[in-house]
């Protein structure tokens, strides 16, 4: 290499003053353009550094003489949509549940805001599409262990199941027939074929003739003399296919011996009434919500009504 400069004959350029191998490289100046392009970066740069967050510190960042940061601008967009939606909110905690599906608006305001809700707090267990699986109940069909109108829903999402810090908990608690030795290996085989006769998935034999005797027994206290289950109770209905473990003879057998203790978290001290009520509005709404209990003085009242207007108007009088 040789360090020597010169004027170049073809483009009247000095070059470097290196040479290699022949080659040479020319001092060409830069385009004015582009020098005062790459100033104004570097002023623009500077006034940045002054003006907004830049450098990083130990726990944060040197704020800026402007004191903006993205987090502000998101908790300032947040706080607009806070107060646009507040009157949604009001109305969903003042209005009467069970006068909720009579207001379509409301209610699809509550559905909406209950569909992000679940994403946040219910996926984990009930899965993205609210299916469930094994263990955790598919909210989509109508098999409902405590009810499945709106107030019920409501009651299960603010006190949960089986919360032992609570007194209001939904609770229930199957014994566990083969380990606290209420029954025998034999019988609780016995009792998984006549359960899995009954939701159809074997036919009738000696085995489950003798699981009937033991289930009348032992199991209708809680199931109910035609197994259909006890709301009261959260016992769940054994005559149809869907079954929270299983009806398969080894989840049978898992569940007769060991019993089951799914714990639902309670939402009532973590969550706002509004959010609980736009949650039980979406729950309902999967499928299998159903409507609200008529009471016995309003069945009497409306069969009085009715009687009324069948009856002609020449009687009446």
């Amino acid at each position: 290499m040789v360090d020597k400069q010169r004027i170049d004959e073809a483009t009247g350029t000095q070059t470097v003053g290196h040479e290699w191998d022949g080659i040479e490289e020319l001092d060409t100046p830069m385009p004015r353009w582009w020098l005062w392009t790459l100033y104004a970066t570097i002023i623009w740069g500077l006034v940045y550094v002054v003006l907004y967050p830049a450098w990083p510190m130990v726990n944060s960042a040197t704020e800026g003489v402007l004191g903006w940061s993205s987090r502000g601008d998101y908790q300032k967009a947040l706080a607009a949509r806070e107060a646009e939606l507040e009157p949604i909110r009001q109305a969903l905690v003042k209005t009467d549940i069970h006068d909720l599906p009579n207001n379509p608006e409301l209610l699809n305001e509550a559905v909406q805001g209950g569909r992000s809700a679940f994403k946040v707090h219910c996926v984990q267990c009930h899965g993205s599409g609210a299916a469930g699986s094994k263990g955790y109940p598919n909210l989509n069909d109508d098999e409902w262990l405590w009810g499945g109108d709106m107030e019920a829903i409501e009651y299960t999402l603010v006190h949960g199941i089986r919360n032992p810090d609570h007194d209001e908990t939904r609770f229930s608690q199957m014994p566990a027939f083969g380990r606290d030795g209420i029954l025998q290996s034999n019988e609780i085989q016995d009792l998984v074929s006549y359960v899995r006769v009954l939701s159809d998935r074997e036919q009738q034999s000696a085995s489950s003739n003798r699981g009937a005797a033991l289930f009348e027994i032992n199991c209708t206290v809680c199931h109910g003399n035609d197994a259909k289950g006890d709301r009261t109770q959260g016992a769940p209905n054994l005559t149809d296919a869907i079954n929270l473990y299983g009806l398969d003879r080894a989840s049978l057998t898992d569940t007769i011996t060991n019993s089951r203790y799914g714990v639902m978290p309670r939402w009532g001290h973590r969550l706002d009434a509004a959010t609980i009520r736009m949650l039980t509005a979406y729950v309902h709404s999967l499928g299998g919500g159903e409507a609200a209990p008529v009471s016995e003085d309003t069945a009497t009242e409306q069969a009085a009504i009715a009687t009324e207007a069948e009856t002609p108007v020449d009687e009446q009088s």
